[in-house]
């Protein structure tokens, strides 16, 4: 970027008040600006009036100059301090209405795990008695499948008595079939209940066989033998009419619901306020940026999203239009603004010509982090003729989207801004080649990520992305911190030189809680999440927590598949978005990186 502004204004194309660079953080903005002058100024260039800006302050100015009152974004926006205001704004909400309260313990409690699909729902518990393998409920059980758990979850939390696979009062065990043993039993009447494992058009998953026979068979035994039996089916629970009909259908056999979102929890996966605050901040920072409002969400259900129309994306919806009008009274009454909003409200200004500023060439860095908000004002500043752009970018590592961050604006480019020359820079001088071709390879499993080989200009070809096995991740951090220690301490630099650096990447911030109390004296070690980590470089890395723990890496928190109705396209790759993070974690070391994981 600082090569293309020099070079514009010194073969005369673009004069220097008329180029504006754009960055995403203060810190990169300002480090733009003080590159500008030192290499401009080196060479003999002018570079007088050269503007490097952040997206925030660029678009508060607009909006400024377009109506001659210029905003102010409120103080409490950051991730943590946004986190906090939404969890007062939903505190507030279920203190003065019984039917949010309601709705938010529901969805928090049952439908926010609710599986994905009839055969989702990884293993999370062992049976010591039965020796098997299975998903763990509230009440301790230990059940086969996702939508068992979500049904066994509610019977539990509305007090209802159940027993899980309990023999059928029928003798049908013969030489090739074990007794036939139900989903659920419900002894105070009598009545039992299966749960089949359907889509939306009534199929089983391919890997069923012989389900529907089974089903049949299971129909005909209850018929002949006159007993009683509820149905229900997983896309009936997860997208239908939800637990409507087994409630009313338990209500027939005199079985009355007392629901208690308070019970204590034995087991299961509890999704806690924090974790749905962040998925509906996150939504609604892409609602704002894609500027979308409720009849355009209930368009999309109907036409290019009926796959997530129903019960489930009815009750999120529900809790999210209280959240965000409370949000927004909140801003008009402290008079203030959200990101979101200014950044649609200055594309909005340049989209329509009421502001039109002055200038030619526009260089964006980081554009892999642009939002649909932020891609409309660049493109705003792009109607009159002779404007010329150059947007810098890695979509591999694209790991904002919880920050409103669209991966498909740059992927689909051309849709945004028209034909135009893409430059690779496939030059890396951090990383040895070997780094760079595990974590390309790594990355690049995901069709959806731009083509591109990395080489490394680097002399340095080191071992392979190491992996070490480790029931102690604190003994593990220290073993690899010796290993280090003891091959460096060999090659001692000269008195003066810089000690070799670690980083020790963390998903999470309380990953740093593993980290052992004492480093060697001869490195330099220091911690970051990944997402802070990004545009740094350290010698050597170390990943301390690749684990399918909930907190683990790659995260078990999976992206809710309704942050898919407020993007222009959704990345449905698996693990698409902590695989770019684990390519951003990789690339930053120049020697060596070791992961630490569970044995086996």
């Amino acid at each position: 970027m600082i090569a293309r502004t020099a070079y514009a204004v010194n073969r005369g194309f673009v004069s220097p008040k008329r180029i504006l660079l754009l960055a995403f953080n203060k810190d990169a903005a300002e480090e733009l600006q003080e590159r500008v002058g030192q290499r401009l100024g080196a060479v003999g260039i002018d570079s007088f009036g050269i503007r490097a800006s952040t997206f925030h302050s660029f678009g508060l100015d607009v909006i400024g100059h377009a109506t001659g009152s210029k905003p102010r974004t409120a103080p409490w926006l950051d991730e943590k301090q946004g986190q906090e205001v939404l969890q007062s704004i939903v505190d507030s909400l279920k203190n003065t209405s019984t039917d949010f309260k309601y709705k938010w313990d529901f969805f928090r409690l049952l439908m926010a795990n609710a599986p994905s699909a009839p055969d989702s729902g990884e293993p999370d518990a062992y049976d010591r008695t039965t020796k098997e393998i299975g998903l763990r409920t509230f009440d301790g059980k230990n059940v086969r499948s996702g939508g068992e758990r979500l049904i066994a979850n509610w019977l539990y939390l509305n007090g209802i008595e159940y027993k899980y696979e309990h023999p059928y009062s029928f003798r049908t065990a013969s030489a090739t079939h074990s007794q036939y043993r139900p989903d659920f039993y419900y002894p105070e009447a009598d009545l039992w209940h299966e749960h089949w494992g359907l889509d939306r058009d009534g199929n089983p998953p391919p890997n069923f066989t012989s389900y529907l026979d089974d089903m049949e068979w299971k129909r005909q035994t209850h018929k002949s033998n006159g007993t009683m039996l509820a149905e229900t089916t997983w896309f009936q629970i997860v997208h239908g009419y939800g637990f409507a009909e087994l409630e009313a259908k338990l209500n027939q056999f005199g079985i009355q619901t007392e629901w208690n979102p308070d019970r204590p929890k034995l087991g299961g996966d509890v999704i806690e306020s924090v974790e749905l605050c962040r998925l509906l901040r996150t939504f609604m920072a892409h609602m704002k940026s894609s500027k979308l409002d409720q009849k355009q969400i209930e368009q999309r259900l109907r036409s290019t999203h009926q796959n997530l129309a129903g019960s489930r994306t009815n009750l999120f919806l529900e809790i999210y239009w209280q959240i965000e009008r409370a949000w927004n009274q909140k801003l008009r009454e402290e008079e203030y603004i959200d990101f979101e909003d200014m950044l649609s409200i200055a594309a909005d200004h340049l989209e329509s010509g009421s502001y039109t500023p002055p200038y030619d060439l526009i260089l964006v860095d980081e554009f892999q982090d642009a939002s649909q908000a932020r891609a409309r004002l660049v493109r705003g500043l792009l109607k009159e003729p002779n404007k010329y752009l150059l947007t810098v970018g890695d979509d591999w590592q694209a790991i904002n989207r919880f920050a409103g961050a669209d991966i498909s604006i740059m992927t689909d480019f051309k849709d945004w801004f028209g034909a135009g020359y893409k430059l690779e820079l496939t030059t890396t001088f951090r990383c040895s080649q070997n780094i760079c071709d595990v974590s390309s390879s790594f990355v690049s499993k995901n069709p959806r990520q731009i083509r591109k080989v990395v080489r490394s200009n680097s002399d340095e070809n080191g071992p392979l992305v190491q992996v070490m096995q480790s029931d102690d991740k604190t003994e593990a951090i220290s073993k690899v911190l010796d290993k280090i220690s003891n091959e460096t301490r060999s090659n001692d630099p000269k008195p003066g030189t810089k000690k070799p650096s670690v980083f020790v990447l963390g998903r999470y911030r309380f990953d740093k809680d593993i980290l052992p109390k004492t480093f060697p004296e001869n490195l330099k070690v220091s911690f970051k999440t990944i997402h802070k980590s990004k545009g740094l470089e350290a010698d050597y890395v170390i990943i301390p927590n690749v684990s399918n723990e909930k907190y683990g890496f790659p995260s078990a928190i999976k992206d809710d598949p309704v942050l898919g109705l407020a993007m222009s396209q959704s990345d449905d790759y698996e693990h698409a978005e902590e695989r770019r993070l684990l390519y951003v974690a990789l690339t930053r070391a120049k020697s060596q990186v070791t992961l630490i994981t569970a044995p086996g």
